[in-house]
């Protein structure tokens, strides 16, 4: 665990050590395809009434930063590099599971992941206060058919199905925390030859991350989605990815700021303690000051500090080529 806040030469140069200063143009040119998850409907839908919907998420801004709301298809879209290294990265954005923020055009992330070689994909994923049948477990089995889609083409995309890092951010956090240690259980019933892969990721990287269902930590907004209104205390335990660490759980990073106004810093702490009681590989870093973004997560900015020690903890773990 590092508390560390260096200044604006310090991360430069960092960064640029780590190669992670990438080419604004040539990330933006690499292109996108969106795809569905599900070859058909999404599965326990017989019960869901909802309209899904896509809006700005500041009116009148930037068309391509959307969030959608009351999903019922499912998609990722693809942001294939130039030049493959081999790896693959799945990203899972927030949205207090009430929506989720996102775009079929990308973003800042998976363009800064294409510019370094990696095929990025960004998923969009169901809400689990639509009505779906898995109720809580409606984002994780699009996290499960995603990643399993992922190595499904790794052959034709050029990529090692040993390599795919899942990176989650806020409640996407909280999916990607459940991928990562929900991995010997199957949440929906196969659908194709994809569903005999594995689930389980080869790393995970969770910011800000939502974790606990338990008092006092708990996001609020995350709880009352995912549980309801007045959840038990064995269902808020149940849920809670903390309690939840099975031997065999891909080395983690996390990254949160102490100052974070929305979920509490405390989850990033519980799921760091609970990692390692299972002797898991984990990396975390303490930012003083950040807020609910590090200050502004775009990893092309040459201030942000987190995407060269994201990309040291990758390449230790053998995510990166020749490392």
């Amino acid at each position: 665990m590092k508390m560390w806040n260096p200044g604006r030469r310090d991360l430069l140069g960092l960064a640029m050590a780590a190669g992670t200063v990438p080419s604004l143009a040539t990330a933006r040119s690499v292109p996108v395809e969106v795809v569905p998850i599900w070859p058909g409907e999404a599965p326990g839908g017989e019960d869901v009434r909802v309209t899904e919907e896509v809006i700005l998420r500041t009116p009148g801004g930037d068309p391509t930063d959307t969030a959608f709301l009351h999903v019922t298809r499912p998609w990722l879209m693809m942001r294939r590099p130039a030049v493959s290294n081999g790896g693959a990265v799945l990203i899972i954005p927030g949205g207090g599971f009430r929506r989720v923020a996102v775009s079929r055009s990308g973003g800042a992330i998976d363009q800064w992941l294409a510019s370094l070689g990696f095929t990025a994909f960004v998923m969009n994923y169901r809400l689990p206060g639509d009505g779906w049948a898995a109720g809580p477990d409606a984002p994780l089995q699009d996290a499960q058919r995603a990643i399993r889609l992922i190595r499904a083409r790794a052959a034709e995309l050029r990529i090692d199905p040993e390599r795919v890092t899942v990176l989650g951010f806020s409640a996407g956090g909280y999916v990607a925390a459940r991928l990562g240690t929900r991995f010997d259980h199957d949440s929906y019933a196969p659908v194709d030859d994809a569903d005999t892969l594995s689930t389980r990721p080869s790393a995970t990287g969770l910011f800000f991350p939502v974790v606990t269902m338990t008092a006092p930590h708990a996001h609020g907004g995350s709880l009352a989605e995912l549980l309801g209104a007045e959840p038990s205390d064995e269902a808020r335990r149940a849920a809670s990815a903390e309690h939840h660490v099975p031997p065999g759980t891909p080395p983690t990073f996390l990254a949160a700021a102490a100052d974070d106004p929305v979920v509490p810093v405390e989850n990033s702490l519980l799921m760091w303690s609970a990692l390692r009681a299972q002797k898991i590989p984990t990396e975390m870093h303490l930012f003083e000051v950040g807020g609910h973004s590090l200050g502004g997560f775009n990893p092309l900015d040459p201030e942000a500090i987190w995407p060269a020690l994201l990309m040291a903890f990758l390449k230790r773990h053998q995510m990166l080529p020749n490392a």
